[in-house]
């Protein structure tokens, strides 16, 4: 029994599944509070899990750092109360949309830059490319079908397929892990998928006046 939520979009998602059983589902779309929203939904998925809830999975983005930030601290929280595990796992890799085993996604990374990325079967391959607008362009017009999980299509492209996380593909997927996979998976701690490294701004030496 598992209870799974992801929160890297505007739209959230919570869900608790048994095997292939979907015992729970609840969504929201919420811009910028998910923390108002999230917790009504949560208390009702964890009374559906009861006292057979095994783990917290949640989906670690890419995409809104503050979204990602509730899902940890709510996964964290669940898990010392109830004693279970928590792990995090790509949104990117568990569509609300049917999709092949394997597919390609297009994602907005800031800064005029952009994402791509490969998922092959229910994992985003490590080579995640941060690329211009022009490159992005020019690789996304390969022929296939490409996905995207943001809210508009980047670059206004009318050939993408959109989706969005689904936290009950999101549980299923790590369900399915290995053993052994999952043992490793539990002792990392959770944290948002970065797509670049922290941009800290130091702050400026004030000026020295005349008479220091």
């Amino acid at each position: 029994m598992l209870l799974a939520l992801d929160l890297s979009t505007a739209h959230g998602s919570i869900a608790v599944v048994r095997g292939a059983e979907v015992l729970f589902r609840a969504s929201f779309q919420s811009e910028r509070s998910h923390n108002a929203q999230v917790f009504a939904p949560l208390r009702e998925a964890l009374a559906a899990a009861g006292d057979e809830l095994k783990g917290v999975v949640i989906g670690n983005g890419p995409g809104s750092y503050t979204g990602v930030r509730i899902a940890i601290a709510a996964a964290q929280g669940i898990a010392v109360s109830r004693g279970v595990w928590c792990v995090g796992w790509s949104s990117l890799t568990a569509p609300d949309v049917e999709a092949p085993q394997s597919y390609p996604i297009i994602g907005d990374a800031r800064r005029q830059s952009f994402y791509l990325a490969q998922v092959e079967n229910g994992r985003l391959l490590p080579e995640l490319d941060i690329v211009s607008a022009d490159e992005a362009r020019a690789r996304t017009a390969d022929g296939q079908t490409w996905y995207t999980f943001d809210p508009k299509p980047p670059l206004g492209l009318s050939t993408l397929r959109s989706a969005r996380p689904d936290a009950a593909r999101l549980a299923q997927i790590v369900q399915a892990l290995p053993a052994d996979e999952l043992a490793s998976l539990t002792a990392q701690p959770l944290i948002p998928h970065y797509l670049a490294e922290a941009f800290i701004t130091m702050p400026k030496r004030p000026a020295l006046s005349p008479t220091s």
